[in-house]
């Protein structure tokens, strides 16, 4: 059973006179490649602290979605994990929702021999 995860960002809020990204909003979705009612979707508000005066500041115009992503996964690390791992970890997670539910809907059917 094949499956395609994607992450997207929503949307984000920034800070007009500095031009920082202040809020994040992002998503994980996972959908069974055959039957696309079977998905499961992680997402969340990734808030951050914008200082322009830092030297990896990004202004609001040069960021690109790669950067973004990386911020999202770089927040989700859980004690010594890499934003890599933390990043499979939640494609993982979603990945075995959707096996679980492309399991229930094959094992059982519904109707009438007749």
């Amino acid at each position: 059973m094949a499956q395609t995860t994607t992450w997207k960002i929503h949307d984000m809020v920034r800070d007009n006179s500095t031009g920082g990204v202040k809020t994040v909003y992002w998503e994980c979705e996972v959908k069974d490649n055959d039957d696309t009612s079977c998905k499961a979707i992680e997402g969340g508000r990734l808030q951050l602290k914008p200082n322009s005066t830092t030297s990896d500041f990004v202004a609001y115009d040069d960021l690109t979605e790669a950067t973004v992503l990386g911020w999202v996964y770089n927040s989700l690390i859980e004690d010594d994990e890499t934003a890599s791992e933390a990043k499979a970890r939640i494609e993982a997670n979603r990945q075995g929702k959707v096996t679980a539910q492309v399991a229930r809907k094959t094992a059982e059917a519904s109707g009438m021999p007749w």
